[in-house]
């Protein structure tokens, strides 16, 4: 395989369900798919013309430096780590202070999925109604009015929503940043969801809270990353010494059976745009919440295009080859502020490796919520 570059695997495992040793699924999961298989094959020779055999293949073997990454979603489900609309509801109440008479909700995310269980809970959370300020497009993307892909009209449903709780509901198609509108019978709940620190930097006091402030006692991002479970519960996202445990304990395990020492991740939503559609696949407070320790960093590597255009414009073949190969060799410095890596993207591991496995799993039925990725962390330069 010395011609095979990055290698992305979906790896098919149990459904998950509260209380499940999630470490020992993961690693049989990855063991078993390594394990050798029988496929038919046709065979053609001189005396039987046309016929079928039997041939055992080995799948794949575990290496050091192969990287496993667990989806936050089973995560999180193994734990049971979920709240009630009436459990958010109740802890809005106690970050208040008491129940208002209106809640103002700051820039909601514009997904039936991700908001439509917090904007219940936040209406049952006041004694009158919210007051909702829509932009026109969420921060991921999503239009406020109706979504060109699911064809539903975010502000009817959202409105909808909170009249079915038996509240009034107002709508201003416009992003709030006016903090003097805000009375002592109202709060403000701001639903950004990277730039929370910024808005309690701004405006943090009992009157403003964000959506990593509720349910913070059992998440350390709060509702940031939630899940609609039900229509009565969310999944939250992991909490980040549940996830280390995991990701560690994987490790272990898999070092033990294989004596090979693998990286392993949890993730989350990757960090890339859709060009068409423009809607950022970002919902998550980070791609990554816990990770082992060969993860830290960033690439430290060439542009090889930019080296085969220029300073060795003149080689070809198997010289460009080994010229560029020896260049990569030599590179074994920070290549920060060096021309060298010019054109290469300075993203963290995990961001770059969320990315790819959030491509490779998808949400919907593929039922591979582990992806094993081989050959990241080789490169042109390695026979």
């Amino acid at each position: 395989m010395r011609n095979v570059g990055v290698i992305s695997m979906g790896i098919k495992c149990p459904i998950i369900k509260e209380g499940d040793d999630l470490a020992k699924i993961v690693v049989r999961s990855v063991l078993n798919s390594t394990l050798i298989d029988t496929n038919l094959v046709e065979v053609k020779d001189e005396t039987t013309k046309s016929g079928w055999s039997l041939k055992e293949v080995r799948s794949y073997d575990i290496e050091d430096k192969d990287v496993i990454g667990i989806t936050e979603s089973v995560v999180a489900r193994s734990l049971g780590n979920y709240v009630t609309i009436d459990d958010i509801a109740l802890d809005i109440q106690f970050k208040f202070g008491g129940a208002r008479e209106y809640i103002v909700v700051a820039n909601p995310i514009y997904s039936r999925n991700r908001f439509s269980m917090i904007l219940k809970a936040i209406a049952r959370a006041t004694t009158k109604g919210v007051i909702i300020y829509m932009p026109d497009a969420d921060e991921v993307g999503n239009p406020s009015g109706v979504n060109p892909f699911t064809g539903v009209n975010i502000k009817e449903y959202y409105k909808e929503l909170v009249e079915k709780e038996g509240r009034e509901c107002i709508i201003h198609d416009c992003a709030w940043d006016n903090k003097d509108e805000i009375t002592i019978r109202d709060g403000v709940i701001y639903c950004g969801l990277h730039d929370y620190a910024d808005w309690r930097a701004d405006y943090g006091n009992n009157f403003h809270i964000t959506l990593a402030d509720i349910c913070s006692s059992k998440c350390d991002y709060g509702l940031l990353g939630s899940n609609k479970a039900s229509e009565e519960k969310l999944k939250l996202f992991p909490t980040k010494e549940s996830a280390q445990n995991l990701v560690e304990e994987v490790q272990r395990q898999i070092e033990n059976a294989t004596g090979k020492i693998v990286e392993v991740m949890v993730y989350g939503d990757g960090c890339f745009k859709d060009p068409v559609g423009g809607i950022w696949e970002f919902a998550d407070p980070v791609v990554s919440p816990a990770y082992t320790m060969g993860l830290v960093g960033t690439p430290n590597e060439i542009k090889i295009k930019a080296f085969a255009d220029d300073q060795f414009k003149d080689l070809k073949g198997v010289e460009l080859e080994n010229a560029i190969k020896m260049t990569i060799k030599e590179n074994n410095t920070s290549l920060v502020g060096n021309m060298a890596s010019q054109g290469t993207t300075p993203r963290r591991y995990t961001d770059l490796l969320g990315s790819l496995m959030d491509l490779t799993s998808g949400s919907g039925s593929k039922g591979t919520p582990v992806v094993v990725i081989k050959n990241y962390f080789k490169n042109y330069s390695n026979e």
